[in-house]
């Protein structure tokens, strides 16, 4: 039983009887309710619309297939999965080679960082500039580390023609300055006490004149009779040694002569052997130092010189020789180490492209059990789902009424 016959309405009869049909059919004459009337007229123009949405096959909605929603709703979950899964595998590959890629980046940075401070540490130990051949021509200190022009009052370098020194200019001109000063307070306060008793001694002095006079004269004339007796024998005395004197400077003129003929003799043997005509290199050293020569003097370098001349550039040699075998090896162990990193980043490589292999593989046993899935499904609907095809009754018994 459809829906219409339960509310009392048929397909047919779709409009409703009016009262004037009632009046015909009952012959009354009864006033019309238009309370009635205007409610049994909305009921009828709702009754059409409903007709017009459920009837137009272009506005319908009504009969969906839940059980076919639900099992696309599981399938789009399933999807969701396995491209969430593949996320995640791509995410935990793209963190892996990141994390190769910053071990690299790093090993790099602290093989450059070791580089630069092993540079750093070769220019400050090996390449200073004290080290280079021209540097005490520029040497800023040279002033600093060279002598002064004076280092002490008795110095052998401050000669008479260098005017380096000159009276009241010593070093120790300020302590002479105050010895100096004391000893003049020193002189002065002596001086003092000399004057107070030279003036007692003066007073003393005088009140002894006096007494000494008296006795003075009379010593003078005992004085002057000895003086005449001694004068006589003065005399004789002086003429003594007079003659003693002669014979005196006449033996030591001759004995200045026989030394000035021996300096003579001495001298010629000193400039015979001495040490400009037998050009001894000895004479050629300096007073300022080993390192000095005199030019006027210097007859050349000795074997021995020459000898350790050529042992230090042999020396120099052998330094140098040195010096290539190091850097040599130095770039023989960056080839070896250039070639290692190589060898590890083609590993890398190698490793990368097995990981890369192994998830195609993955991937590809993932959309082949999808596919499976999937052909299941089709199976499933095609034989189990969809078995039951409609016949003409079933289509009949459609929009027969609006409910």
């Amino acid at each position: 039983m459809s829906a219409d016959s339960h509310c009392g309405w048929s397909r047919k009869s779709l409009t409703y009887p009016s009262l004037s049909f009632r009046s015909i059919m009952y012959k009354l004459d009864l006033p019309v309710d238009l309370k009635e009337a205007a409610l049994l007229e909305r009921r009828r123009n709702a009754e059409l619309q409903r007709q017009d949405r459920i009837f137009n096959s272009k506005a319908r909605t009504i009969g969906v297939d839940k059980q076919a929603l639900d099992v696309q709703v599981h399938n789009k979950n399933i999807q969701k999965e396995i491209e969430n899964k593949r996320e995640e595998a791509y995410a935990s590959q793209m963190k892996q080679h990141d994390s190769i890629v910053c071990l690299l980046d790093k090993r790099q940075q602290e093989d450059i960082k070791n580089l630069n401070r092993a540079i750093d540490e070769f220019r400050l130990g090996l390449q200073k500039k004290e080290n280079r051949r021209e540097f005490d021509l520029y040497d800023p200190q040279a002033l600093k580390k060279d002598l002064p022009a004076r280092l002490s009052d008795e110095d052998p370098r401050c000669s008479v023609s260098g005017v380096q020194k000159l009276m009241g200019e010593d070093l120790n001109q300020r302590n002479r300055k105050k010895d100096q000063q004391e000893q003049l307070r020193e002189w002065s306060l002596q001086q003092q006490h000399e004057w107070a008793h030279a003036l007692e001694d003066q007073k003393l002095s005088e009140s002894l004149y006096d007494k000494m006079r008296i006795e003075l004269d009379q010593k003078a004339m005992e004085l002057q009779k000895m003086e005449e007796s001694a004068r006589k024998a003065i005399c004789m005395h002086t003429k003594n040694f007079n003659k003693a004197q002669a014979a005196e400077n006449s033996k030591r003129k001759e004995l200045e002569k026989n030394l000035e003929i021996e300096d003579n003799l001495a001298e010629i043997n000193n400039l015979v052997e001495g040490d400009l005509l037998s050009e001894n290199p000895d004479q050629a050293s300096s007073v300022f130092g080993p390192h000095r020569v005199v030019p006027d003097r210097w007859k050349g370098m000795t074997p021995q010189q020459v000898q350790e001349i050529q042992n230090i550039q042999q020396q120099q040699i052998q330094e140098h020789l040195r010096i290539k075998e190091e850097e040599r090896q130095k770039a023989a162990e960056w080839d070896r180490q250039r070639v290692h990193a190589a060898r590890e980043m083609t590993l890398l490589e190698r490793q990368q492209k097995r990981q890369e292999r192994e998830l195609r593989k993955a991937q590809d046993h993932i959309n082949q059990q999808l596919a499976q899935a999937n052909k299941a499904q089709k199976i499933y609907l095609d034989k189990e789902v969809f078995v039951n095809n409609p016949t003409v009754q079933y289509f009949e018994q459609f929009n027969t009424s609006s409910r």
